[in-house]
This record gives structure tokens, sequence and C-alpha cells, in this order.
């Protein structure tokens, strides 16, 4: 049977909610054998702001290529590799506008990666193990952060809710993007089980909440920028 081709856009308005439940996605083909995707974002074709999740077969490769807009990843199983080196669950990876790596995986992974979204001024390579590193307390009992990085307004960072934690109602005037990792992750608006990702456009409120406990990878202060882009 024909593979359909992979839709190219996909919640592509950012000043638009999104919700997205990945687990029900289909996997379209890379033009790499072995290399799949699930699209949660995209705007253009194989060259494309998007945001999607990646599935590496066992020794899938994809071929040599520079990001001109750069690359940031976050590794969700396996083990993600390159000639820089080897990166497994819970490493965040940036790679800045202008790089150029040839990933590889020998055993297989799955990533969540973003496209053609950086500053070009933001030339910063960052590689942190999420798994060994230290989480901070929040700004709310209950809460704790792990901070990756942060440029002008853009902050990224995985926050862990404990069981019963409530954060009051606020705004987001640039912007909210979230991937939820473990648990449920809760709004006035829903439950949103691991494996959901989220988009709150600029100026949203909302008043978040996790009854059972979570662990979140959240994006705050960059969709305003590039909508006014």
């Amino acid at each position: 049977m024909p593979v359909s081709p992979a839709p190219t856009h996909v919640h592509a308005d950012l000043s638009r909610r999104a919700v997205v439940d990945t687990g029900a996605l289909p996997w379209h083909p890379s033009p790499l054998a072995g290399v799949e995707r699930r699209l949660l974002e995209r705007d253009g074709g194989e060259v494309a702001r998007a945001t999607s999740l990646v599935r590496y077969a066992a020794a899938s490769r994809f071929s040599p290529h520079q990001h001109g807009g750069g690359e940031e990843f976050l590794v969700l199983d396996g083990v993600f590799s390159d000639e820089h080196g080897d990166y497994g669950p819970g490493t965040y990876v940036r790679n800045p506008v202008g790089s150029a790596h040839a990933p590889f995986s020998a055993a297989g992974c799955t990533i969540l990666v973003k496209l053609r979204q950086m500053d070009p001024a933001d030339q910063t390579r960052v590689v942190i193990d999420t798994r060994r590193s230290a989480f901070v307390p929040g700004l709310v009992a209950g809460l704790s952060v792990l901070p990756l990085h942060g440029f002008g307004t853009e902050q990224v960072a995985l926050v862990r809710w404990q069981p019963g934690t409530h954060f009051p109602q606020h705004a987001h005037p640039g912007g909210e993007e979230i991937f939820v990792l473990d648990g449920v992750f809760e709004d006035e608006q829903g439950a949103y089980p691991a494996g959901t990702w989220l988009r709150n456009p600029p100026g949203s409120r909302h008043v978040p909440c996790s009854g059972s406990g979570c662990l979140i990878w959240v994006k705050t202060g960059h969709l305003g920028q590039a909508i006014s882009a």
C-alpha cells in the first residue's frame, strides 16, 4: 500500500491553542529508512519549522546535515548518537543555528525534537543529562524545577509536580509549550496524561495543577517572538 506523504501544515498557527495526544498520531516515514516522525506542529516541507517525535530504529542513521534554524531535542528513550557523543534517556541537547552533525542510533531511540526555532544570536550548545542533575525548589510548595536553557525571553525547564500541587492563575505573555513526560498535568481546561503536547498562545492564562503528580518539559516566552517575526 502506498504511504501518504506527511502533511506540510500541522498546528502551524502559533496564535491558536493546540492539545495533542501524541500516542494517537500516525508515524510518517522520513527520507531515511528506519527514521519515522509523529508531527506535532509543522509549517513547511522537509525544511520547515517543526516540532515532532522522531523514532530511530536500531542501526538507523540520518545523512550528515546542517541546522539552518537550530535544533533542540530531549531523548525520551533509547540512546541517540552523533559524532559528538551518545545521549541517553533524559538528555537535553541544543545545537545552535549553523551547526551540523550526522545522527544515528545503534540500539534505537525516540526523541522530542524542535527544528528551525532558534534565535541565530543564541550560539550556546547545550548538553544536559537531566537524570543526573539537581532540581531546585519552585515558586510554590510541591513544585521543583530543573532549568535547561534561557535566552532573551525564552526559558526551558523540566518541572516536577508533587501530587496535589496547585499553581495560581497566571498569564504567558510569550506563550507556553508543554510535553508531559510522566503522570498527569491538569488545568481548568482538562487533564493531560503522559505523551500529551500542549501549546498555549501568547497572552493565554490558566490555573495549572496535578492531582496525582507529574513531570513536564516546559518552554515559555518563545511564541510571541515567532509570531511577530
